[in-house]
């Protein structure tokens, strides 16, 4: 399969590297300097033992011309999605498939802009990584890959999942994306939100009791909210659930972490903001978690404030 794999951050460079073992991959991104170093020294991934593995999938600036994919896999920060797909209207083919596995929810009505929505697969990973200073990425988390159809085109995401599944990222095509997406949500909107305002790893919030609280606090909220949008989770295995990760991956820096530590702007209005929009859509209460946007965006302030 031709897989396009849309932004080089540490999810896409992660991706690139592990299909890059059995699938045509190129790199799509803005950055001249990153599109030249993938191509002279390949992706390195560290795993969490130590072991380096290189890949080399190809790489290009968007905007250059290049040939459709089957299939483009979209990793780009949420407000640069239209952006980024605008400027590499070239991989869309008559039959590409667009998968989305960004945080958060909303990101088919970007999508469906650019194909039908048919053609539109939506996605979440257990998987996480970050971005070393020599340019590794450090793979700090895995687990299973979801994804479906958000009309019922079943097939599509089955195929999807066997090509991931020879590249060896374990895959599952769901019937029930919107569970799914509700499902991931739950760990981004508690313990990724939370690293990123503490500025620590994932075990930080799992390890320290206060912390630890405030975590159960915003799952329980955010299972209000999915309840009243007819998705219906027991709010403890929720709670259980993201105790698993964070355990399994201590090291780990979310991405909202990873950008605050680096003044970059947050997916924060695409994650705990779209909890805080399905809650005033239902009427239903969600004070912890527009407390958490306010406060990641008050550190986006402070980081433009001190310049950082």
């Amino acid at each position: 399969m031709r897989i396009a794999v849309l932004g080089g951050g540490a999810m896409g460079m992660l991706y690139a590297s592990m299909l890059a073992s059995c699938h045509d991959v190129v790199v799509m991104d803005r950055n001249a300097a990153k599109v030249e170093a993938i191509k002279s020294r390949g992706i390195t991934l560290e795993e969490q033992d130590g072991t380096l593995v290189t890949a080399h999938p190809g790489a290009a600036q968007m905007g250059e011309p290049v040939k459709p994919a089957d299939l483009v896999l979209v990793f780009v920060k949420a407000m640069g999605t239209r952006e980024a797909l605008e400027k590499c209207r070239a991989l869309i083919g008559e039959h590409t498939l667009l998968l989305t596995l960004q945080n958060g929810g909303g990101h088919e009505d970007v999508l469906s802009q650019f194909v039908p929505m048919q053609r539109i697969l939506l996605g979440t990973t257990q998987h996480n990584a970050s971005v070393r200073e020599d340019g590794r990425v450090f793979h700090g988390g895995s687990g299973q890959t979801v994804i479906g159809s958000p009309v019922g085109e079943h097939e599509q995401a089955e195929k999807v999942a066997i090509a991931f599944e020879a590249a060896g990222i374990c895959t599952v095509a769901s019937r029930n994306v919107r569970e799914t997406i509700w499902r991931k949500l739950m760990t981004n909107v508690s313990l990724s939100a939370l690293t990123g305002v503490f500025q620590m790893p994932m075990g930080f919030v799992s390890d320290s009791a206060s912390a630890w609280r405030l975590c159960e606090m915003l799952v329980r909220e955010a299972c209000a909210v999915a309840a009243a949008d007819g998705v219906v989770f027991d709010p403890q295995e929720k709670i259980e659930e993201v105790h698993q990760v964070a355990v399994k991956g201590p090291r780990g820096i979310t991405s909202i972490c990873a950008d605050l530590m680096h003044g970059r702007m947050t997916e924060v209005d695409t994650i705990s903001g779209s909890v805080v929009r399905a809650a005033a859509r239902l009427h239903v209460p969600a004070p912890h978690h527009e407390m958490m946007v306010l406060l990641i965006h008050a550190m986006e302030d402070k980081n433009r404030e001190t310049g950082k």
